[in-house]
């Protein structure tokens, strides 16, 4: 896969320096190409839809080669001056600034304001920006560079950005927490196939001027790369969860093998459970620790991510799925002893289907990364049916940003995962195990008398389970489940287990569900 520049420093983009403000009205000091046309969403469809008919054309670009060689540091002295925001003194919740292009931004974007049922393009100048110590003169650049992308505010709060996009289709957003972690995308093209994947961008950006007293921000984004072209709606609302609503419509221009849908991008170095990257004096570094999902069938998974050895791809079928996102549930700051980054307040990111998905999978690409400048965390839902040019594909869903999502399972969720050495202490180990310990709270566990049989139920596709309990742990209300995996001899295949707790013959838990891959043959017993 190919890496991105933008996304190794996305950490660096989030602080802005304050700037002094202009004496001259806000508004005043945007520009724009001309008095607009008439604009909405079917129209943007119509144009993303004759896009797919005609050859892919890659979007010019006057970019100059030192702005392509500037570090990160001299890209991110780079600030738009808070005096130039849209909607900055128009007393609306929110307002919009915009990112300028340099580094690995190389394209522009066009970004428009639609008002009154007219789009007017605006206009970049280099007087919008205070070039820091970039090292680039603005006199030497051209009125008509263009943008590479914008940032949302609300009006309490010029300084930090609510939502952000800012590099092909990929864009973030923050909850109550006001941390920036995980990102989405637009759309997945061919992601974890063994050749480059494809990155569609959106090239052009429509903001609707809000109401006066709504709460909720619309933006139209048009999507184009090589293989597809599309039009999405984003209806974007802060709060302490943000949520976007998102309609997406797709028009493939030839047969795409690997198409994704609601694409999620995180960072897993290390945690409880996979310590093979653990070389740093925190304890865990990871935007999202675990997978999560509600199928159409209504159970519930948790799948705790990995950093693995090799590119790790998984698949897992549902039909008209409820629901999945990429979590962070471990909000201990004692867990990560990062007051820099923050890892434990990361926002979780769940998406929320609209209408019948039908057949797919929820599919999860793990690469390895030796640190956590690199995104190796992927997931999407991709559709069963293949996937070919002429079509039109209809998607809509909800997204939610925050510490806590608004689906969450009624049963004892998994809270901790850990994994060492199997075997039994003081007894010599003739054969190769691995040990598990899951800790599950929440739902009716707090609730058990201390002589309620539980029992976890296990199942795996290969090699067995030893030394098997479940036992309350009084410090979380819950219970800890521990076993022992034992491959089958000579196995290098993953092996993939499930477990959840029962009574009574009734579910106490979700599913929790890991793949485990064997060690290499001469691992040694332990």
């Amino acid at each position: 896969m190919r890496r991105r520049d933008f996304l190794q420093a996305s950490a660096a983009l989030l602080a802005f320096l304050q700037l002094p403000a202009h004496a001259q009205e806000a508004d005043a000091s945007l520009r724009f190409r001309d008095d607009g046309v008439a604009f909405d969403h079917a129209a943007l469809k119509g144009r993303a839809r004759a896009l797919a008919q005609a050859p892919f054309r890659q979007r010019p670009t006057r970019i100059t080669q030192a702005m392509r060689d500037m570090s990160w540091d001299a890209y991110q002295s780079i600030h738009y001056d808070r005096a130039h925001a849209l909607w900055a003194d128009a007393g609306l919740h929110v307002r919009a600034q915009f990112f300028h292009l340099g580094r690995g931004f190389t394209r522009p974007v066009r970004i428009f304001e639609v008002a009154a049922g007219r789009a007017r393009e605006l206009a970049y100048g280099p007087g919008m920006f205070d070039y820091g110590s970039s090292g680039l003169d603005r006199t030497a650049l051209p009125d008509d560079l263009g943008f590479a992308g914008f940032r949302v505010n609300l009006h309490t709060d010029p300084v930090r950005d609510v939502v952000a996009f800012l590099g092909a289709s990929y864009f973030r957003a923050v909850g109550g927490e006001w941390q920036y972690g995980l990102s989405a995308r637009g759309l997945a093209v061919d992601t974890g196939l063994p050749r480059d994947e494809e990155f569609p961008e959106f090239t052009e950006f429509y903001l609707e001027r809000p109401a006066p007293g709504s709460r909720t921000l619309v933006v139209h984004a048009l999507l184009d790369s090589p293989s597809i072209a599309g039009a999405y709606r984003f209806a974007i609302t802060p709060g302490a969860t943000l949520t976007m609503d998102v309609d997406a419509a797709l028009y493939p221009r030839r047969s795409i093998e690997r198409l994704g849908i609601a694409p999620l991008t995180s960072m897993y170095q290390a945690g409880e459970n996979d310590r093979r990257m653990a070389n740093d004096w925190r304890p865990e570094i990871h935007d999202s620790d675990g997978l999560a999902m509600h199928t159409g069938a209504g159970e519930w998974i948790w799948r705790p991510l990995v950093n693995p050895r090799e590119l790790r791809f998984n698949a897992f079928a549902d039909t008209g799925p409820r629901g999945f996102g990429l979590l962070q549930r471990d909000r201990d700051f004692d867990h990560y002893q990062d007051d820099g980054v923050f890892y434990d307040r990361r926002p979780s990111l769940w998406i929320e289907p609209r209408g019948d998905w039908g057949a797919g999978s929820v599919q999860l690409v793990e690469i390895p990364t030796p640190d956590e400048t690199l995104d190796n965390i992927v997931a999407f839902w991709n559709p069963a049916a293949p996937v070919t040019g002429g079509e039109e594909l209809l998607y809509a869903y909800r997204m939610h940003w925050g510490g806590r999502t608004p689906a969450e399972p009624p049963l004892a969720q998994a809270v901790a995962t850990r994994t060492g050495i199997g075997g039994v202490i003081g007894v010599e180990r003739t054969y190769y195990s691995r040990r598990f310990a899951v800790d599950l709270a929440g739902g009716d566990l707090a609730l058990l008398t201390r002589d309620t049989p539980v029992e976890p139920v296990i199942t795996l596709d290969g090699g067995r389970v030893e030394t098997v309990s479940a036992r309350p742990l009084d410090a979380i209300d819950g219970y800890r489940v521990m076993f022992d995996l034992v491959p089958d001899p000579g196995r290098r295949e993953q092996i993939t287990v499930r477990m959840f707790l029962r009574a009574g013959g009734q579910p106490l838990s979700e599913t929790w569900l890991y793949q485990f891959s064997p060690p290499p043959e001469g691992a040694g017993a332990g």
